[in-house]
């Protein structure tokens, strides 16, 4: 007879285990609420920029400077390695609205087929590209961390009165 515990069947089974693993982490890390949720939402934040090479760093220094959870923060900001796949999705909507809101309207047509590699180093791409994308993902960013940050510390919150209640 197998000791070894049964391993859940299944990705959807194996993702719940992983998202029980990871909130199980979040609310033991020994901080205030406040300091974890607060890392929570900073890592969310950077996720949804794209500032890929830069996203961990950028979360764990913005934590450090608002004195909040550094961990929380690195550990959020790979959430986003979930949606991987809808990313560039999230990254035309991204542009889209960051688009909107420094022209008043939405693109005519959005084409990056006839960009090369080396395109996207160029200064005028940044700048024609990356500026709406930027903006976009401010304006997303920012109510989904504040939306993070109620939720993780509500969380947080009740799973220690639960601890000591017990």
């Amino acid at each position: 007879m197998d000791d070894k515990p049964s391993q859940p069947q299944g990705a959807w089974a194996r993702f719940r285990a992983w998202l029980s693993h990871l909130h199980l982490r979040l609310v033991t890390i020994e901080d205030t609420p406040h300091s974890i949720a607060l890392g929570v939402a900073i890592g969310i934040f950077f996720g949804f920029t794209p500032l890929w090479s830069l996203k961990t760093l950028l979360s764990i220094g913005v934590a450090w400077l608002c004195k909040s959870n550094k961990i929380a923060a690195a550990i959020s900001v790979q959430l986003h390695d979930i949606i991987l796949p809808f990313m560039p999705a999230i990254y035309l909507w991204e542009y889209k609205v960051g688009f909107w809101v420094m022209h008043g309207h939405l693109p005519q047509k959005v084409s990056f087929k006839g960009l090369n590699l080396r395109d996207y180093f160029q200064w005028e791409t940044f700048f024609t590209v990356g500026r709406p994308l930027l903006v976009g993902s401010l304006l997303i960013g920012l109510p989904s961390a504040a939306i993070v940050y109620a939720v993780c510390r509500g969380l947080i919150t009740t799973h220690r009165e639960a601890r000591k209640e017990r």
